[in-house]
């Protein structure tokens, strides 16, 4: 019985070491990689391709950018725009009555003339927000300015260069500090009776009323060891033609707009020209000139946009799996690579079966992400696409050596059969006829010559 089962035991560990055992591999394999963060880079380009393949949305007119371009500048003649133009800049908006009024440029020192007219108007403006910096580099907002009406402009850059994260709030040595984009959703927010709160999943996090910000963690998503320092999430970009509605210095100046445009909503007056370097790169956005480029007042109108749409619209807020989650996905997919390897076999019927494959785990990857879920994709396809290459080979390598070896096993049985019914018959006629002493010296010349030619033949027949 046990002779019987070995054989198929034998055989089964044979087939698993000519596919099984290297498709297993290739998926410990990738999955060490990604620990060790060698697929951020290919994840983050995923995660941006998604995003700008989504459908278009209609635009955010909660928030208006004012931006200040370069026929502007050449119209006051300077740069930095004196503080009076500043001022009467702010001034006019606030005619229009808006919620709320971000100013995403730096004030830390007087741009004279007109620097106490500006003094008088952050005075006057009780929904101005103006902007510091953190970090690294730190800025001091305007002298004298309220803390709790300054929010950071600081922007997270991953080791691309690009911009996926968000900075909500950091602690620093004066005590905590919130962004500028959160200073505008919180102003806007508290006249919806919204007020900001401590989260309930992660009490280290925000919350607008049952609207929970999901708190970025150093191994959210592809990152892999990230500083999570402070409270940041991760960014989703407002798609679409026009995101976001957009004036000009001289459309306030000549009142070239429709004032409803302005009454309540947010306004963030910033930079918009290439002269002045204020710009983020991202490649999440369609259709961007110069492509990969926001400026920085887009920036954060995004990021305020991100915080009003989730809490008002119940839009979708980025959110990823926790690692065990994202792993065991991982290894399903491996182990689906495998599991079409073995029912193919054949090269070409097992492309096919990983192509569809391929294309059906890229579509539940668009969307989850159109969901609100960011999930891993890229490595998952990565093994399906190496499993796909290496389990045919190994399986047609496994498949010749076998045959190699069927082979060389008949030879050995067919040649111990020639010399069982050969030589060994006639030695053993020879032994016996010797021991009865009746064997004539020319019989056994001529059967030793028979052994001699039956050994040479088998001999030619191993050659071959």
């Amino acid at each position: 019985m046990l002779g019987s089962i070995w054989p198929k035991i034998r055989n089964k560990i044979g087939t698993w070491r000519g596919g099984e055992l290297p498709g297993i591999a290739v998926i410990g394999l990738v999955m060490l990689a990604r620990l060790n963060g060698y697929l951020q880079f290919s994840e983050w380009i995923t995660l941006d391709t998604f995003l700008r393949l989504r459908p278009y949305e209609p635009m955010d007119e909660r928030v208006v950018i004012v931006g200040i371009d370069e026929e502007d500048i050449q119209d006051v003649g300077t740069y930095p725009i004196p503080d009076q133009d500043i001022a009467r800049l702010l001034r006019r908006l606030q005619t229009y009555k808006p919620r709320a009024i971000g100013l995403d440029i730096v004030r830390d020192l007087p741009v004279e003339p007109g620097h106490e007219q500006l003094v008088e108007t952050f005075e006057d403006i009780k929904n101005l927000i103006a902007i510091e910096k953190v970090l690294p580099t730190k800025i001091k907002p305007p002298p004298g300015f309220p803390p709790e009406r300054v929010g950071f402009s600081d922007v997270l850059f991953d080791g691309d260069g690009n911009v996926r994260r968000s900075l909500l709030g950091t602690p620093t040595p004066e005590g905590g500090k919130f962004s500028l984009s959160l200073r505008l959703a919180k102003t806007y927010l508290t006249v919806e009776g919204i007020s900001l709160e401590n989260g309930i999943k992660n009490p280290d996090g925000m919350m607008f009323g049952s609207t929970e910000l999901p708190r970025f963690l150093p191994n959210s998503g592809g990152y892999v060891g990230t500083d999570a320092g402070g409270v940041q999430v991760l960014l989703n970009f407002r798609s679409g033609r026009e995101r976001f509605r957009i004036l000009l210095l001289k459309d306030i100046k000549t009142e070239n707009f429709n004032p409803s445009w302005i009454r309540d909503r947010i306004v963030i007056v910033g930079v918009t020209t290439p002269s002045i370097k204020d710009t983020v790169n991202t490649t999440a956005i369609k259709g961007l000139n110069p492509p990969g480029e926001i400026y920085g007042v887009e920036f954060h109108a995004h990021a305020t946009s991100q915080i009003l749409s989730a809490v008002l619209d119940q839009r979708s807020l980025l959110r990823t799996w926790s690692d065990p989650w994202e792993y065991l996905w991982i290894l399903g997919w491996g182990f689906l690579a495998i599991g079409l390897g073995r029912l193919t076999q054949s090269p070409f019927k097992n492309l096919f079966g990983v192509g569809v494959a391929s294309f059906g785990l890229v579509g539940v990857g668009y969307v989850f992400l159109v969901w609100g879920w960011w999930i891993p994709v890229a490595p998952a396809l990565l093994i399906l696409v190496i499993n796909s290459l290496l389990f045919p080979a190994f399986y047609h390598y496994d498949q010749a050596l076998r045959s190699q070896i069927n082979v060389r096993q008949r030879t050995i049985d067919e040649t111990f059969n020639i010399i069982h019914n050969g030589p060994m018959q006639t030695l053993a006629y020879i032994i016996t006829r010797i021991q009865n002493q009746d064997l004539p010296e020319d019989e056994l010349l001529l059967k030793l010559k028979t052994i001699k030619d039956d050994i040479w033949e088998i001999a030619d027949y191993l050659k071959q």
